[in-house]
């Protein structure tokens, strides 16, 4: 898909004005393993390298939400970069995308944010990531700093609170976000669903964004031994049970998505459409969540708009389908005849 100026919002008729966010900014390779069979722990594997970019979860999910925005919504990213080549180049794309780049900060002496992403041949996979990149000095004084730029957006702004920054950092954000009124998203990798729980840290979240691993993780329970359905209700169950007004959106790949909406749950299945790479699909469908409620949306028909912007983001082989728009979300739910809320084709329409 060839790049599309982004439709005009009338901010008039939205429900925020602002996105600040904390989460990683960075770049790095993909590797395509020669067979399906899932990579062991002290097993080596052949593979390619493939010619695909890839990028990190802050920069993907600012960058459509950007997309879908346009330019009179203010996209906020608040990090670091290393002062390399990486580095400069992700700036020169993250200002030419529109981000508001005064809170990313070039780093000394440090390396920019690198992940290996690798994926299987039917389209799965995962990466490896630097821990100790620029985005490990991230931490609660730098997020202190930004403050005047929550105070300017006082209960008209979404905060982003998204991985590859330490947790005590997104709760810095989500804190600060607190005060001043702001609708609190996160998502929080499998890993760190124990620290979540003990610290019982969704009771600062009014959207939890997670896979279906992560999900089950929230839950204490293991993905490939329970129905998905099953992993859901009881991820919503241990969310609520933290913050009952908190919703949730749990995606699946193939098998689609559920949103709860703090009363009721809705299951949507994924679009069909030619698949480059998975890679990044999580973070379009959590834009296309923060794109639909920034618009008036409710969280169901939100729900809709992620799931095609999930489906045109996979349709390109780097980890940013710089394509992404409304126009091209509206293009493919017409060519598939995807049935939505006249609100959201009026949105995709506008």
């Amino acid at each position: 898909m060839t790049s599309t100026t982004p439709l005009k919002l009338n901010l008039a008729t939205c429900r925020y004005r602002a996105m600040i966010g904390v989460g990683g900014i960075g770049t790095g390779m993909f590797f395509r393993l020669n067979d399906n069979g899932t990579l062991g722990r002290e097993e080596s594997r052949s593979g390619v390298l493939l010619d695909r970019r890839d990028y990190c979860k802050l920069h993907i999910i600012a960058h459509y939400v950007r997309a879908l925005l346009g330019p009179e919504f203010a996209v906020i990213p608040v990090g670091k970069v290393g002062a390399d080549d990486a580095g400069r180049i992700l700036l020169g794309e993250m200002e030419e995308a529109g981000l508001v780049m005064r809170c990313v900060e070039q780093v000394q002496n440090s390396r920019t944010l690198f992940s290996i992403c690798f994926t299987y041949p039917d389209g799965a996979g995962g990466n490896l990531t630097t821990s100790d990149s620029a985005c490990s000095q991230v931490d609660r004084a730098f997020v202190a700093a930004v403050e005047p730029e929550f105070r300017a957006y006082a209960g008209k702004g979404i905060a982003l609170a998204a991985p590859e920054v330490t947790i005590d950092t997104r709760v810095a954000l989500l804190e600060l976000a607190t005060t001043h009124r702001f609708y609190r998203v996160a998502s929080f990798t499998s890993e760190e669903m124990g620290a979540v729980t003990r610290d019982r840290l969704l009771r600062h979240v009014d959207l939890l964004a997670v896979n279906l691993e992560e999900a089950a993780a929230a839950a204490g329970m293991k993905a490939d031994a329970h129905d998905p359905l099953e992993i859901v209700k009881s991820a919503v169950a241990a969310a609520t049970g933290q913050n009952p007004s908190i919703c949730l959106s749990v995606t699946r790949g193939k098998e689609g998505s559920w949103v709860w909406d703090g009363t009721s749950l809705t299951h949507l299945s994924a679009i069909d459409v030619p698949v480059e790479s998975t890679a990044g699909a999580g973070d379009a469908f959590t834009a296309g969540l923060i794109a639909g409620l920034t618009a008036g949306l409710t969280v169901p028909q939100s729900q809709q708009m992620a799931t095609l912007a999930g489906a045109v983001s996979i349709t390109s082989p780097h980890t940013i389908n710089k394509g992404l728009s409304r126009e091209t979300l509206w293009k493919l739910c017409s060519a598939k005849r995807v049935a939505v809320d006249p609100q959201v084709s009026a949105l995709l329409k506008e």
